[in-house]
């Protein structure tokens, strides 16, 4: 053995390349997009209803999980980015490709529609940061009932804007949305979130968690991460709200209320809060198990709270985490 040990294996086991990882994972969306007309479109519509909720509560993991925060207003974010997107897409898109719907899958519209998503992103990433910026330097339960109070204004400002089809909401939206875009955003997302916190500076999130009056005592300037965190997190809420619009093809401001904010913090909770992927099995479950209870579809609803009930009573700190062993190196 060389005595400079250039040849020791790693503490560490094996090093992980997550940029090839990223890679790997869009490759896999692409593939399965591209067989996407050739499942059965019910368990298309699971799928993509699955990959949708991924990124919204891999999102909120962000603020609620590894900041520490508790946010009640991701739904009006979602909002936000899909009455821009659609609005994008429904008004401005056949103005830039009149011979081309955009229903119709070619380069032309997949380029239009990505612009969407990402001005929704970014609308709603403005919107998080107006929020933010002042509502932040709250905790607990204020922070909770100004962002509650976000999302239900954001819901009624929607209701009331005649050419966004007010409270009969926004109908007549291209279909673009398809199982590739859902899950490359979710990979995209998942991995931008995990970086993030993983990083040097994200340690921050994990110091404004565990204790802020310390890491405030350490020099760091708390409202500033959690600022970060909350912009973060709405900007892919956005686009969670983009890919939702353009796959139910209407848009009603109810389906944003405070009941689906619920559902998307549901899910952080049971997936264990700072813990991404027991966050991912949650959405994941939480998505079919109302699928799985349509044989008893009248009591459906009423097992499905239920089960949540029990769940949160046995396991409290999550049904999804595991303790970690971290090696000292």
């Amino acid at each position: 053995m060389n005595g400079s040990g250039e040849n020791a294996p790693s503490p560490r086991g094996p090093t992980l390349r997550p940029k090839s990882m990223l890679l790997g994972a869009l490759l896999a969306a692409g593939v399965l997009g591209w067989f996407s007309d050739k499942i059965n479109p019910y368990y298309a519509d699971v799928l993509t209803k699955v990959g949708i909720n991924i990124i919204l509560a891999v999102s909120l993991n962000l603020v609620n999980g590894y900041t520490g925060q508790f946010s009640l207003g991701h739904a009006g974010f979602m909002a936000v980015g899909a009455y821009t997107s659609a609005a994008i897409t429904l008004f401005l898109g056949p103005r830039l490709l009149p011979h081309h719907p955009m229903g119709d899958l070619n380069w032309a519209t997949a380029a239009v529609f990505g612009g969407a998503l990402a001005a929704g992103g970014v609308m709603a990433a403005l919107a998080g940061l107006v929020v933010g910026a002042p509502s932040l330097r709250l905790k607990g339960d204020y922070l909770a009932i100004v962002t509650l109070g976000f999302g239900e204004i954001i819901r009624v400002i929607f209701c009331n804007i005649p050419a966004l089809g007010g409270a009969l909401g926004l109908n007549g939206i291209p279909a673009c949305t398809n199982l590739f875009w859902v899950f490359a955003v979710a990979v995209v997302c998942t991995y931008v979130v995990v970086a993030m916190v993983h990083s040097t500076y994200g340690r921050g999130f994990l110091a404004v968690r565990d204790d802020e009056v310390a890491a405030e005592a350490m020099g760091l300037n708390t409202t500033r991460y959690k600022i970060v965190a909350f912009v973060a997190g709405a900007f892919f809420a956005g686009m969670a709200g983009g890919l939702y619009g353009h796959y139910t093809l209407s848009l009603d401001p109810k389906g944003f209320g405070f009941m689906r904010s619920i559902d998307i913090v549901v899910m952080v909770i049971l997936g264990g809060m700072g813990n991404t992927p027991g966050v991912i099995a949650a959405a994941v479950v939480l998505t079919l198990l109302p699928e799985w209870l349509r044989p008893v579809a009248q009591y459906r609803m009423v097992l499905y709270s239920f089960l949540l009930i029990v769940l949160m009573l046995t396991r409290p700190q999550g049904l999804f985490t595991w303790r970690r062993k971290w090696k000292q190196v």
